[in-house]
């Protein structure tokens, strides 16, 4: 079985890599997807493309309509969505994410440290799993796609 998995949420480490490589480890068959992880690409898009703005709020605006077009897209192709929230910063975007996935009925796991247990709640319980690691995921993946339950 062949899964294309949206990973959304925090920029700022390399969990996408590593959640891709612990899939590649086992071998699964995954299309990965995600936002544009270069803050300064995402941030100007849409000015670059459609001409500058000389408020920053209209420069913000045209670049976030740029980056849902490729959000909504993308999570709309995925079988699952990952959404990660990191230590250092809010990631109201990560949260919307995971509002439109569940909207969507897409399959949705949440990865947080304990520490955001609390104010995650809500976006917890409208996933189908929770986990705080890389390898946590892939064995999700296996699991979905080999019915095998893997080591960890």
């Amino acid at each position: 079985m062949h899964l294309t998995v949206y990973l959304s949420g925090e920029i700022h480490t390399d969990w996408r890599d590593e959640v891709a490589a612990a899939c590649a480890q086992k071998k699964l068959d995954i299309t990965f997807l995600g936002p544009v992880t270069d803050h300064d690409a995402s941030d100007d898009c849409g000015v670059l493309i459609m001409g500058g703005e000389p408020d920053k709020v209209w420069h913000d605006h045209k670049g976030a309509k740029l980056n849902a077009i490729r959000t909504r897209t993308a999570i709309g192709r995925a079988d699952v969505v990952v959404v990660r929230f990191g230590e250092k910063y809010k990631q109201w975007n990560a949260a919307f994410d995971a509002g439109y996935a569940a909207a969507l009925g897409k399959a949705l796991v949440i990865m947080h440290g304990s520490d955001h247990q609390h104010a995650l709640k809500e976006v917890d319980a409208a996933a189908l799993a929770v986990v705080e690691t890389a390898d946590q995921i892939a064995a999700i993946l296996n699991y979905v796609i080999t019915g095998e339950l893997s080591a960890k």
